[in-house]
This record gives structure tokens, C-alpha cells and sequence, in this order.
């Protein structure tokens, strides 16, 4: 970075040196009007990563600084890219509405999105977690912590074997995440770090051991700690290990999210010795989810059974095969569900047809929690609620017990599907800022601003015509447009007809525009009644997505209960399919 110490830097480039100090590891997104702007090395490192034109912008220096840009609307498309080039993007916005702030806006960093810190569907994959986990080592012994963000599951365990480097090793393989938090007593392991490095594409952020806290009081306030069989964990204080796993990826979480986590509520704290043991090899040989030559997943075990319907069974099903199960209880509680599935074609088929229409609740729920839902995310959870009365139904005269459990603990979410169903629009745009999302009835406000932007536009065309008669000039007409409002338009050859209370407003070539106090009047009512509906709508919008945030807990049990269902389904889909491969080549 260039710098002259003889000269100071302008006050925006000062402001943005001061934040970016804060980031030094990540890539400054820097909001500047309709762009997020880089500077400098960050400008560098985008224009090359992104394929984008790095330009230079005055900043109070001999030199100008390098400077590369992305226009906001298409901000999450560049992001994705970096992101997937193993970089950490901090996005500093405006804080202040530029129209109403005098001098230099308010900016903040809202946001650090790392490779294991993603929410968006877009940079997702549908059917497969993006978990980032937390790494705590103490002498020989280890804490982990793993979370999905995007949809809430949190899992813990502690390592405190004879062989314990190669089961870290294993349980990496088993989640596969896409970024490691750190203590420094494994940072400066370098043989262990190494080993890491080279069987996994995971970014490694370094977190300060302040954080690697092993004291349970707060995480047993705020969070519902379950072992495997959601009992409650009585003895926390005795898995100090995992406690400071925990706390110290809670900790970079809220660090680098700056928002509400309430979907993530529940932390499973299990025994590695609950699963089949396989280690990284045997992972890769048995080829479970992806091939040893090419990484893809065709080909593999997953691929072979995979008949899921929704995203939510596509990632369920792959956790069961990474996760094989040792206990003869829960195995045969899942084939008995599997067998009555693959004999009862009926059932089986009106299970599939059902969950055909049912989209990802899971991330749904934790985007209305996360708070970036959108309307159109809510006509989706509201068009997959509308199929679990049938779900349901179904369901009931199922004698497989894993299959009743999941007909009795199947709530309907009525209530939900018909908060939205009174509320949001079914075609709402995408964007929640502009208007357009909350259907007339749902409330009195709206409905009158409504009518009254509705009716301004018949006002509009009646004033026109009484113009019309009262001047006597036949192509009077009335306009509109962003920088002078309202306006009537009188060519200049009946200037001479203009009355007197026709106050010039605008000069063109072969016309006047002038403006009367009746029309300024409209223009008032019009205009304020489409910035007040606006603005009331957004409002609106948020509460409703907040009394949907309250049932995060709800939909994601819900989630669970059907994905578990599909991944049933898939089974005996699979099953029935081989069964009548094997009896046909035979």
C-alpha cells in the first residue's frame, strides 16, 4: 500500500483504513452508493480472483489507491466466487440513508461470511450440510463442535481414546467441513496441522484461546443440550473439552454473523462410540458419497440409494450413511419402517407423491430466524406446510413404530400456514423493500393507503378532463415523472389559453409544464400514500417473519420428522427396486 506521510488521506479513504484494520484477514466489501467498492491490496486480489477491471480513486495521496468494484445487486454471485477461493469477505454497509445525512455516511462491517458461515440457497449445496467445526486440543485429548448455520444442527463430542489424533481425524472425514476453528495448542502442532492440510479442503482461522472457554454456565442458559437420544445432559461440567469447543464456535459465530441465532437452540452432545468406527481411509475406499478418483457422487453408495424428495431427506440420508449405527434397537426400528414401506406400494407411493411438494423447511426455518427471508420464502414454507395434513393422514394406520412416532409427533403447523396464507400476497416480488407483499384485508392501514394510490390515479384522469373543459384546450394532458412530480402539459401553441392560476413548473422545446394548487394537492395525497403503504408493508412483513422466527424450534422438529420419513422411503424404493433387479436376472 502505497503511503506519504506528508500528506493525510481523504476522509472517506480514512474511514475506510479504519474499518478495514479491524479485517485485516478478510476481503473489504466497502458500500459506496450502488457499488461495494475495494482498495488497495483488497482491489488487487478481487480485479485477479473475479476477473474484474482494477481502476484507481483519488484518495488524498500522491498515488491513487487501486481500486476494483461490484455493483450491490449482484454482490452475493461475487462473494460465492471468492468464498469458493478460500477467502473471508467482511460487507461494510451503509448505516445512514445518503438522501437525509449531511457530510460522510455511517458505515459498518454488518456481516463476515466465511466458508463455513454461509446461508444463502444459492451458495449451497440442496442436499449436503456445509458444517463448520470447532477444533479444541488439550494435551492429547480433543473437544470438537460441528454446526450447519444454515439450518441449526449443532453437535459436540469429546475425544479421550488411546488413539485419539487418528478418531480427530475420522470425525473430520465423517463431517467433512468446510472451515476449522482452532486453538493455538493445535495451531502450532505442525505435524498434526500438516496431516490436516493434506487430507482436507477446509479453511483454518486461528481463534484466540480467550475463547476456548471450558465453563458451561452460558451455554447451559441458552442453548438445550441432548445426548443422542434427546435426553437432557445432566453432567456438562465433566465434558470440559467439548464445553470449549462449544463456546468458542458460538463465539466466532456471532462474531462474524452480527445477528439473531435463535434456530440454532439445540446442541447434541453424542459418544463417538455410538457409530461404526470408520476411518479416513475407509471412507474413501468404500466410496460412501464420493469417488476416490474424481470426487463426484456418482457411482457411490449414495448415489446408488439416493431417492430422496426433498433437499432435507438428500442431506439426512447422507448423515445415516456417514454415520452407521452399532445399536440393534434403533437398526431394526429403522428396517421394520423401511420393510412396510417397500411391501405397501400404496402407502409408499402416497408418501412420495406428498413429499414430492414439501420444500426445505429446515433452511426455510432458519432463514425466517437468521431474519434474510424473503416473501417469496414464505409463500415456499407455506406451500410445504399445505402437504402435511396429508402427510399426516397417510400415515396413520402405519404399524411400524418408527413410522407412528413420526404420524403422533407430526404437528400440522396450521397455525403458521395460516399466517401466511391471510397475509403475503402469492406472487410477492423479490425484493421486501418496494411494496407489493401484503394481500388487502390483512390490515385496515394498508388497505385504505391502498385505495387511496388506487383512486389517485382515477383522480388524476378526472382532473385532466376537467381541464380539458374548462380551458378549452383539447391536448392538455397530465404527467408524471421522478424529478418534478406532477405536472399538466400544455403545448405551445395554446399558450394563449393557459389561465392565470396554472403556475410554470418546467420549459421545453414545444411545450410548458405548470402545476395548480389543486393538483399539488393530489400529488401530496398520491405520493404520501405510496411511501407510507411502503413503508407499512415492510414493517408488517418483518413482524410476520418474526412470529415465524418464535416457531423456529416447531418447524425444524418438523423437518426432522419428514426428512427422516423420506430417507425411509428412499430406502424402500431402493430396496424393492434391487429386490426385482435380483429376481428378474435371476
Amino acid at each position: 500500500m502505497a503511503e506519504n506521510k506528508d500528506k493525510e488521506f481523504s476522509p472517506m479513504m480514512q474511514r475506510y483504513l479504519e474499518t478495514k484494520e479491524q479485517y485485516k484477514d478478510c476481503i473489504l466489501f466497502y458500500r459506496l452508493g450502488d457499488f461495494y467498492e475495494m482498495f488497495f491490496d483488497d482491489a488487487i486480489t478481487a480485479a485477479r480472483e473475479l476477473e474484474i477491471t482494477l481502476t484507481g480513486k483519488d484518495c488524498g495521496q500522491e498515488e491513487r489507491a487501486p481500486m476494483a468494484g461490484v455493483p450491490h445487486h449482484a454482490a452475493e454471485m461475487y462473494i460465492s466466487r471468492l468464498i469458493a477461493k478460500g477467502y473471508k469477505v467482511a460487507i461494510c454497509e451503509q448505516l445512514e440513508d445518503p438522501k437525509t445525512t449531511k457530510g460522510i455516511v455511517k458505515r459498518g462491517v454488518i456481516r463476515v461470511v466465511t466458508p463455513g458461515t454461509i446461508v444463502e440457497s444459492n451458495m449451497l449445496e440442496e442436499r449436503k450440510n456445509n458444517y463448520i467445526m470447532s477444533i479444541f486440543k488439550s494435551g492429547i485429548y480433543f473437544g470438537i463442535s460441528v454446526c450447519d448455520i444454515s439450518t441449526g444442527e449443532f453437535y459436540a463430542a469429546e475425544i479421550k481414546d488411546n488413539n485419539n489424533f487418528p478418531q480427530l481425524l475420522d470425525e473430520l472425514a465423517r463431517y467433512s467441513p468446510s472451515e476449522l476453528v482452532i486453538n493455538s495448542n493445535l495451531a502450532d502442532c505442525t505435524e498434526e496441522m500438516s496431516k490436516i492440510r493434506e487430507r482436507f479442503n477446509a479453511y483454518i482461522t486461528r481463534f484466540q484461546d480467550k475463547f476456548f472457554d471450558t465453563k458451561p454456565d452460558i451455554i447451559k442458559l441458552r442453548f438445550n443440550l441432548v445426548d443422542t437420544n434427546q435426553k437432557p445432559i445432566e453432567n456438562i461440567e465433566e465434558r470440559s473439552f467439548a464445553v470449549a469447543s462449544i463456546n468458542a464456535l458460538i463465539e466466532y459465530i456471532e462474531q462474524t454473523q452480527m445477528t439473531s441465532l435463535d434456530h440454532i437452540n439445540k446442541i447434541t452432545i453424542y459418544q463417538i462410540s455410538k457409530y461404526m468406527s470408520l476411518d479416513i481411509n475407509a471412507r474413501r475406499n468404500l466410496e460412501i458419497t464420493e469417488k476416490m478418483r474424481d470426487k463426484s457422487k456418482k457411482g457411490t453408495l449414495l448415489w446408488v440409494l439416493d431417492k430422496t424428495s426433498t433437499s432435507m431427506g438428500g442431506r439426512h440420508l447422507r448423515r445415516w450413511l456417514n454415520d452407521p449405527l452399532i445399536d440393534t434397537l434403533e437398526i431394526n426400528r429403522r428396517l421394520q419402517a423401511v420393510k412396510e414401506l417397500k411391501d405397501n406400494v400404496m402407502l409408499r407411493g402416497d408418501v412420495i407423491d406428498n413429499l414430492k411438494k414439501v420444500y426445505d423447511i429446515e433452511r426455510l426455518a432458519g432463514k425466517m430466524a437468521y431474519g434474510n427471508a424473503n416473501a417469496r420464502d414464505m409463500i415456499t414454507l407455506k406451500n410445504s406446510l399445505a402437504r402435511l395434513p396429508d402427510v399426516k393422514q397417510v400415515l396413520q394406520n402405519c404399524e411400524a413404530p418408527m413410522l407412528k412416532d413420526i404420524y403422533e409427533n407430526l404437528d400440522e403447523l396450521q397455525d403458521i400456514y395460516e399466517l401466511i396464507e391471510k397475509s403475503i400476497v402469492e406472487d410477492p416480488p423479490m425484493t421486501v423493500k418496494d411494496g407489493g407483499i401484503i394481500k388487502l384485508g390483512y390490515d385496515e392501514e394498508v388497505d385504505k393507503l391502498k385505495t387511496a394510490t388506487t383512486e389517485g390515479k382515477n383522480w388524476i384522469i378526472q382532473l385532466e378532463a376537467e381541464e380539458k373543459e374548462k380551458t378549452g384546450i383539447k391536448n392538455l394532458k397530465v404527467g408524471f415523472n421522478k424529478v418534478f412530480g406532477y405536472y399538466i402539459e400544455v403545448t405551445k401553441s395554446n399558450l394563449d389559453q393557459v389561465p392565470e392560476r396554472y403556475i410554470r413548473k418546467q420549459t421545453l422545446t414545444n411545450a410548458e409544464r405548470y402545476i395548480t394548487e389543486e393538483l399539488k394537492n393530489l400529488e401530496n395525497q398520491i405520493l404520501g400514500a405510496e411511501e407510507r403503504v411502503v413503508s407499512l408493508e415492510y414493517d408488517l412483513f418483518t413482524k410476520i417473519r418474526e412470529e415465524i422466527a418464535k416457531n423456529v424450534i416447531r418447524l425444524q422438529k418438523i423437518a426432522t420428522l419428514v426428512a427422516t420419513l423420506d430417507v425411509l422411503s428412499s430406502f424402500a424404493r431402493s430396496s424393492r427396486r434391487y429386490e426385482l433387479l435380483y429376481a428378474t436376472s435371476g
